[in-house]
């Protein structure tokens, strides 16, 4: 029987690495094509890992709660029907080999493990950080000290040192700190990047009545992207009040028609989505991002829809060109992400390329919040609840208190690269594209 890898799959640009949560599988079942073998965890979504041929399972290379890189084998299957399949593992026949290359190549693989070795010495694990050995190996090849790669803080489980940590850090290290050579006559002092304090964190004391609760896997990261977020933008928020009777009165004219017409429930997500999409394509600097001292103007509008889920934590689903869309086209793009999303079912794709993020605050009550900014985005909208208030109505024969439906917008933006004016005059045109609705619009 043909061996076949089962590869951890590309789940999106910026996916580089999962998590292993649960294997479906164990070592002998049988497996069907497009059968879920194992469940995946990323800093973006949960997902399975089908199996694209029938065998059995003969292996497994990691644990639960094991990191896996994009491309690494993750178990092994022996095919039933005995057939090559993609991504075969070559099982190389040593009958026409002479005995010499088998030597040699023993001898190769020694001497690179030799190396290897060699390269690491110089670099240890200390008390609480481990380094792999391929952190190890570029932390020699660049000359990192082991003082350097103590101090540098790693984005990994547990606060690992990964490769994208090291290489952003070299990207910096000669802006940071000069370079200094070293001679044998005179050692100079190794440059050190500025050391990283920590606040002291006062201890808990529970009682023996508290109820000690673990953070699940999404709520730890959740809490690291707030956290980052705040320590890397300059927050700032602007709040208007937009009048909705309009849109109001209008849903509740047409709603039950959509539904018969179109098969879909209008909400008033869409037709806000809709709103911020045509105030985007007006302030396209709001459509930014910023990677170091450059900023990034986004071609497409790709709106995130910040969605609860029944555990009480948020994901991000993303409307892709959310600006060529009709309000029907919105109305079905903004249901199915937020079930998929509810029953644990969006694809990687389905989270990523957000350009500028949407939240409901007021699906909860709430008529105005200040939400942080999802990186590496520099804006994100707030809105409030539809409240029925009273207010002062103008018209050509004076003025008079009327009964309106009026509601808060929130607008957090990264006043690193987005000045007051910008970020009231955005609040404002999303307020004047809802203010202005069509009472007579057509579905």
């Amino acid at each position: 029987m043909a061996k076949f890898e089962l590869k951890l799959p590309k789940m999106g640009e910026s996916v580089a690495e999962a998590t292993i949560t649960s294997w479906l599988k164990d070592v002998g079942d049988t497996i069907e094509v497009d059968e879920a073998v194992l469940e995946i965890a990323t800093d973006k979504v949960d997902s399975e890992v089908l199996c694209e041929v029938e065998g059995v399972l003969t292996e497994k290379l990691f644990d639960i709660n094991e990191i896996v890189q994009v491309g690494q084998t993750l178990a092994i299957i022996d095919t039933q029907n005995g057939e090559e399949v993609a991504a075969p593992i070559t099982e190389q026949s040593t009958e026409n080999e002479e005995p010499v290359q088998v030597e040699e190549s023993v001898q190769q693989a020694e001497d690179m493990v030799s190396k290897a070795v060699e390269t690491v010495s110089s670099i240890s694990s200390t008390e609480g950080r481990f380094y792999s050995p391929l952190v190890k190996n570029i932390a020699k090849e660049e000359g990192i000290s082991q003082q350097e790669l103590d101090a540098l803080p790693g984005t990994g489980k547990d606060g690992r040192v990964t490769k994208s940590d090291i290489f952003a850090y070299l990207e910096n290290r000669d802006k940071q700190v000069p370079v200094t050579s070293y001679s044998a006559e005179k050692p100079q002092p190794v440059p050190q990047p500025e050391p990283i304090i920590k606040q002291p964190v006062a201890p808990i004391i529970s009682s023996g009545e508290d109820e000690i609760i673990e953070m699940t896997r999404m709520g730890k990261l959740v809490a690291h992207h707030m956290v980052e977020s705040i320590q890397t933008s300059a927050h700032v928020q602007s709040f208007i009040e937009a009048d909705v009777t309009r849109i109001w009165t209008w849903r509740q004219k047409v709603k039950d028609q959509f539904l018969k017409q179109e098969g879909e429930n209008l909400t008033f997500t869409p037709i806000f989505m809709e709103a911020v999409a045509k105030a985007l394509r007006d302030f396209p600097m709001m459509n930014i991002s910023v990677q170091g001292d450059k900023i990034i103007k986004k071609k497409n509008i790709n709106l995130g829809m910040a969605t609860a889920l029944q555990d009480g934590n948020l994901i991000v689903p993303v409307i892709k060109n959310a600006d060529q869309l009709n309000l029907v086209g919105m109305t079905k793009k903004v249901n199915d992400l937020a079930n998929r999303a509810r029953l644990n079912k969006l694809n990687p794709d389905d989270v990523q390329g957000g350009t500028y993020t949407v939240t409901n605050v007021g699906s909860f009550g709430s008529i105005m919040g200040t939400p942080i900014i999802n990186q590496p985005q520099v804006g994100i909208l707030a809105l409030g609840a539809i409240r029925k208030v009273p207010a002062v109505i103008e018209t050509s024969e004076g003025d008079f208190i009327g009964i309106r439906y009026k509601m808060f917008l929130s607008h957090s933006y990264d006043h690193r690269v987005v000045n007051g004016a910008l970020g009231g005059q955005f609040v404002k045109a999303v307020k004047d594209y809802l203010e202005a609705w069509d009472s007579n619009r057509q579905i």
